[in-house]
Parts: C-alpha cells; sequence; structure tokens
C-alpha cells in the first residue's frame, strides 16, 4: 500500500473522485437555498474537516512555520477557491450537474496554458493532444442535452 499513498496519481484520481462526488452532492444541497448559503456551509465543514486532519496529524504546528510569500499565494488561492465555488454552485444551481462540472473541468485546460506562460512549464506533443481532447469533450458534453 505504500507504493500506492505516496504516488501523485493515487491522489489526483482521489481528488478527481471527491469532485465528482462534490458535484452530486452539491446538486442536491443547493435545492431550494441560495448558492451563497450553500457555499458558505460548504466552507465551514472543510475548516473544520482540515483543522481536524492538522490536529490529528500534528501538523497544526507548521502554520507558524510559513512564509510571508507562501502566505500571500495561499490567501490568493484561498481567494480563487472562494470565488470559484461561488461560481460553481450558482451554475449548478441553474444547471446540470455533468454539464457544470464538464466546463468546470476546462479548468485543466486554461491551468496547462497558464502554467505555460507563467511557470515556463511545457506540455508535449501528447499533453497538448490531451489539453484539445479535453476542451473538445467538455464542449461537448455542456451541449449535450
Amino acid at each position: 500500500m505504500q507504493v500506492i499513498t505516496t504516488s501523485w496519481q493515487f491522489w489526483a484520481f482521489m481528488s478527481a473522485l471527491a469532485a465528482a462526488l462534490t458535484a452530486i452532492f452539491a446538486k442536491l444541497g443547493v435545492k431550494g437555498i441560495p448558492p451563497d448559503v450553500a457555499t458558505f456551509v460548504r466552507t465551514i465543514v472543510i475548516l473544520c474537516f482540515v483543522a481536524m486532519m492538522l490536529l490529528a496529524s500534528g501538523q497544526i504546528g507548521e502554520v507558524k512555520t510559513l512564509s510571508k510569500r507562501a502566505v500571500g499565494f495561499l490567501i490568493l488561492s484561498g481567494l480563487a477557491t472562494g470565488c470559484s465555488w461561488i461560481c460553481y454552485f450558482r451554475a449548478l444551481d441553474i444547471g446540470q450537474a455533468a454539464q457544470v462540472a464538464s466546463i468546470d473541468k476546462l479548468s485543466v485546460v486554461l491551468v496547462a496554458v497558464i502554467a505555460a506562460l507563467f511557470l515556463s512549464e511545457r506540455l508535449s506533443f501528447v499533453g497538448c493532444l490531451g489539453v484539445g481532447l479535453i476542451t473538445v469533450g467538455a464542449i461537448l458534453m455542456a451541449s449535450g442535452k
């Protein structure tokens, strides 16, 4: 089990699975309540969950050791996450879960473009093909009924 739990592929798949469940549970949860209220409740749950994980793992003390640069970028990441969640919940309130989730996954394409522009990351031909297929797939999923 050690090999599986230390691989990025395992954790990336688990993230995808959790994101899929997020879409389904959120779609059920936003029925009849304002999307911003749903986002607020979700955020409180996440805050408590991660705090318990830090306490249980003994990592809570690491918070004091963060550099100002790290804190700054984490704050920006948190703001971007908050904006993403608010937009996502509003989209789920209006649209179908599979369509909303497919457009949301265009974030993969945007990450590849932004990482190339600002982080000097390069995609192989196969990676570029994958980004193109994700784009086409997201558009097809979003336009299908």
